[in-house]
């Protein structure tokens, strides 16, 4: 952990954090999603700078270390391309792997549909490739914890109960199951979890202090924005398809199968209409955490993605 290295930048405004290990010249971007920070991927960046990679892992605009948008409930999507572009023109790198993980698959692979020229392959952990948000969970209860946290000030005032540290440790405890999070008409998401709950065995309380200390700084108003209160937002595209080799890892445990015809949707082969050139790995007693969980063979497959698409 030593070796990754800290930098802020300028990008568009807001003074961005990234950590970054490893010279190589073959260069690799890894985006969070939520909970997550950066250091959501210390395994996978140490290991791919031992194999001759270049490592790079953002906060997103609001998110840890990165400054706050001046008007966080303006945050968007759109917001994450147009940071990660910045990003790459600021170091002077022509081409990247995206490695995205939950909601990060969808900057990962909208960048490589607007830049195919600047991407060499894309690898999503938790979720695949989704070609329109809309009407993503409309059949699912109210009580799910997306559409909850949709709204605003109900997240808010349900965080709002507790410190910091208790938040996160109750969403990697909720995350970490195999059941979708769906909470009763007098419950709120944060009840779903019993106090005296455990963390995940892989998940130590060191990790957790480091995560409540990046978001007791960037608080949660920004994290809520993107992605909750933003999924519905489209990007117009002549052609849906994704042009550029890519890499799905799913944990066999991970509760996000449980969505409405994702599980099929993967396993039938379907999202293949849209990412022809699609690897499908399945970690059976993985969760929707499985780069943290498993980490030495989440890299493996990783790294024999970049050796195989790497110019």
């Amino acid at each position: 952990m030593d070796q990754i290295e800290h930098k802020y930048i300028d990008v568009r405004g807001l003074k961005l954090h990234l950590a970054e290990i490893g010279n190589g010249s073959s260069v690799v971007v890894f985006l969070h999603g939520f909970p997550e920070i950066w250091y959501s991927w210390r395994h996978q960046m140490i290991a791919a700078a031992n194999a001759g990679f270049r490592a790079i892992a953002p906060d997103f605009r609001g998110y840890g270390l990165s400054q706050q948008p001046l008007e966080p409930e303006k945050a968007s999507f759109k917001d994450l391309l147009e940071d990660l572009l910045v990003i790459l023109d600021f170091f002077s790198i022509p081409k990247v792997f995206i490695v995205g993980k939950d909601f990060g698959f969808r900057p990962a692979y909208q960048f490589a549909l607007l830049h195919p020229e600047r991407v060499s392959g894309v690898v999503t952990l938790g979720v695949p490739y989704i070609p329109s948000p809309v009407s993503l969970f409309g059949d699912l209860p109210e009580g799910f914890y997306i559409l909850r946290w949709q709204k605003p000030g109900r997240a808010e005032a349900d965080f709002g109960r507790f410190d910091v540290k208790t938040v996160i440790r109750n969403v990697y405890i909720l995350f970490s199951g195999s059941e979708l999070p769906i909470a009763a008409e007098d419950q709120e998401i944060m009840d779903l979890v019993v106090p005296s709950s455990p963390l995940p065995t892989w998940f130590t309380e060191e990790d957790l202090a480091v995560y409540a200390s990046l978001y007791e700084k960037s608080g949660f108003c920004t994290p809520l924005q993107v992605p909750y209160r933003t999924l519905q937002e489209e990007l117009s595209l002549a052609d849906a398809r994704v042009q550029v080799p890519a890499l799905l890892i799913m944990g066999g445990k991970d509760f996000a199968l449980k969505f409405s015809g994702r599980e099929d949707y993967i396993r039938s082969g379907k999202v293949k209409d849209y990412v022809p050139d699609l690897e499908i790995t399945f970690l059976p007693e993985g969760t929707h955490f499985v780069q943290e969980q498993f980490p030495d063979q989440v890299n493996q497959l990783v790294l024999t993605f970049l050796k195989k698409h790497a110019s």
